[in-house]
């Protein structure tokens, strides 16, 4: 008993908070829920990113799930990436459960069932707001990391783009750019040569190729008008709560470079838009990204740096980071020292390599006197979660295996019907979903080329109606005794014949 005592009061003192908080659940000592030792992540440090982990089917997408309902709730808007396409019942309101009631009698929270202001979005041709942006937009630094391009190949990049800049030509969507690359070493070798140097036709050719693979990933469907704003992801309803944008990506589990670039794209466009916050009391956004390892798995040295730079400066826009995934060494080591909360549910013991990795998990944490950390990761049960964030200070709170509180939403997909009735009430579909296919760099300089075919062939027939005129000339001025001879052998030509026939 005495124990129980003095860990309530280490997680009382350890989570008092004076600003605006969440509260994720209970701490749980031994197996039993302490009622009232409650684990809260305050609003100010929402901002300082974060890790949801653990094996399937221990709980994550609740606990996501739980901090995007409690941050609309807030007014802060969420994005979501919904990969595995569970989360769209956030709309709805939970049915409720005598189970869930039983939780929360345990946790010691009364439990509320409602839904929440809800975005579809879409990167592809399902239903939803088309998220895309245009090759301008997306410059040629990124270009190059997702394509993972060689130094001198990123400079034919960036000179494709000063090229583009210099002659009005819109880079809108990849047949552009493919285009432009073209241009550089076919009809234009000679513009381009005299202006920005000799471009290879080798180099020239693998951009090609890279680019092509982006393509068949779906990366055509991505790149294009219009463009979206990312003010729209801040949206507040009339009831003061954020929306919830969430982003359907079940179609492109299979297309990791398409999410990455879709990724990077999207928080560098944050980045260069949202203005600075300073020491706000509640983020501006918070983004989750579900099956994170997608971003990391494969990617090049330069990739992985530009992901790290993004994790460090965004935050100073009031903007938070939420990965998601099943082990946290699918994050590299550089992006996990910057994430402040970490919610880890269970792990599962069934080889030597996955006790290995447990032991590592483990060194993740804070030093406990009241867990043996490595021995709890694999004893929780489904919806139990170790909990440690920061504090209002930024100073880490202390270790708490915690029974997570339920979603107020419901914890299943919607139905057709349902989505049908979020897509008719989106106000940003009217606004993103037309069809745009304007004139650029692509129409331009086909249109250069048809032009100067055109007028290439008009100086072929001038160059060659002059010589059938000079030839014709010199017919007519010929030498008379020349016509002399010619007609002279005609006539003998002739007279042979008939001679022959008479005889």
């Amino acid at each position: 008993m005495g124990n129980k005592k003095k860990f309530f009061e280490h997680i009382a003192q350890g989570y008092t908070m004076k600003g605006d908080y969440i509260t994720m659940g209970a701490g749980m000592l031994g197996g039993e829920t302490i009622t009232d030792a409650h684990i809260k992540v305050p609003l100010k440090m929402m901002n300082r990113h974060g890790l949801i982990a653990g094996a399937t089917g221990t709980g994550k997408t609740k606990t996501l799930q739980v901090l995007a309902e409690n941050l609309s709730d807030k007014g802060i808007p969420v994005l979501l990436m919904d990969l595995k396409g569970d989360l769209s019942g956030i709309a709805q309101p939970s049915p409720g459960h005598p189970k869930i009631d039983e939780r929360h009698e345990k946790i010691g929270i009364p439990f509320e069932p409602k839904g929440f202001p809800v975005e579809i979005m879409s990167l592809s041709d399902q239903d939803g707001v088309r998220l895309r942006a245009t090759v301008s937009e997306f410059g040629p630094v990124l270009l190059s990391r997702i394509l993972d391009l060689t130094v001198t190949q990123e400079g034919i990049v960036a000179v494709v783009f000063k090229y583009c800049d210099d002659n009005k030509l819109p880079l809108l969507d990849l047949k552009d750019f493919k285009k432009v690359l073209q241009y550089a070493t076919g009809e234009g070798k000679e513009e381009f040569q005299s202006a920005y140097g000799r471009i290879s036709t080798s180099s020239t050719g693998t951009i090609l190729r890279k680019i092509i693979e982006l393509e068949q990933q779906g990366a055509d469907l991505f790149f294009g008008e219009k463009s979206f704003e990312v003010d729209d992801l801040v949206r507040i309803d009339e009831n003061g709560r954020g929306f919830i944008n969430i982003i359907r990506l079940t179609d492109i589990q299979d297309r990791p470079k398409l999410f990455s670039t879709f990724m990077l794209s999207l928080l560098a466009e944050i980045y260069s838009t949202f203005p600075e916050q300073g020491d706000s009391d509640r983020p501006e956004l918070v983004l989750f990204i579900d099956e994170a390892h997608l971003i990391f798995d494969n990617a090049s040295k330069a990739l992985l740096d530009q992901i790290e730079s993004i994790v460090k400066l965004i935050r100073s826009k009031g903007i938070g980071l939420y990965f998601v995934t099943q082990n946290p060494t699918d994050v590299p080591d550089d992006v996990l020292a910057q994430l402040g909360l970490k919610v880890q549910h269970a792990l599962r013991a069934f080889t030597a390599k996955d006790r290995k990795a447990i032991k590592l998990t483990a060194q993740n944490y804070p030093i406990s006197e009241f867990y043996d950390t490595a021995e709890v990761l694999t004893s929780l049960g489904t919806g139990e979660a170790l909990v440690s964030a920061l504090d209002e200070k930024g100073r880490p709170t202390p270790l708490a295996a915690t029974m997570m509180r339920a979603p107020m939403s419901r914890m299943d997909v919607l139905t057709d019907s349902e989505i049908n009735e979020v897509l008719n009430a989106s106000k940003l579909i009217k606004k993103y979903n037309e069809e745009i296919d304007r004139e650029s760099a692509y129409e331009i300089l086909n249109e250069k080329i048809e032009k100067a075919e055109k007028e290439a062939e008009k100086e072929k027939e001038i160059t060659q109606t002059s010589r059938r005129s000079t030839s014709t000339r010199r017919s007519n001025r010929m030498n008379p005794v020349v016509k002399v001879l010619t007609s002279a052998t005609f006539i003998r030509g002739v007279l042979g014949v008939l001679k022959k026939v008479i005889r």
